[in-house]
């Protein structure tokens, strides 16, 4: 994934919870806080074994109410090829639908902004009558470091 800037984007989450009149708990800042700082996507239990490094009493609830608030707010994604969680790199924007392709030799995952591909989805849903809540495509291949090793 593209690094991103840890403060800039907590300190954006923290904006948009208090516009949308959510709380963002110490817990769910420092879950996403180590969500941001790893390379790669974290499953619910390596991200537990992290929080208790500073939270020893920590236990999966803690971590599952953490992040099924973060995925309700948009600030993460779930992979569900993999049951693992990353970062959105759009934090903020309009609906929008995530491409993620995900390396099956590394496990880097990079996100794109799937723009024609939202203008597509939103035709097929209207014409079904259907209301898009939230859309992630999720593509397995070999990233380019991967391919050239």
């Amino acid at each position: 994934m593209k690094s991103i800037n840890i403060e800039l984007m907590l300190a954006k989450v923290q904006k948009l919870c208090e516009q949308r009149a959510v709380r963002l708990t110490p817990q769910r800042q420092l879950v996403l806080r180590l969500m941001a700082e790893q390379k790669n996507a974290i499953s619910a239990y390596d991200l537990l074994d992290l929080l208790r490094l500073s939270e020893p009493q920590a236990k999966p609830p803690t971590v599952y109410r953490a992040l099924d608030f973060l995925l309700e707010q948009g600030f993460i994604h779930k992979i569900e090829s993999t049951n693992s969680y990353v970062v959105c790199h759009h934090v903020g924007e309009p609906l929008h639908t995530s491409a993620l392709f995900i390396c099956d030799s590394c496990g880097l995952v990079t996100e794109y902004h799937a723009q024609g591909i939202d203008r597509l989805l939103e035709e097929l849903a209207e014409k079904s009558h259907f209301t898009i809540q939230h859309s992630v495509l999720e593509t397995h291949g070999v990233c380019s470091k991967c391919v050239k090793a």
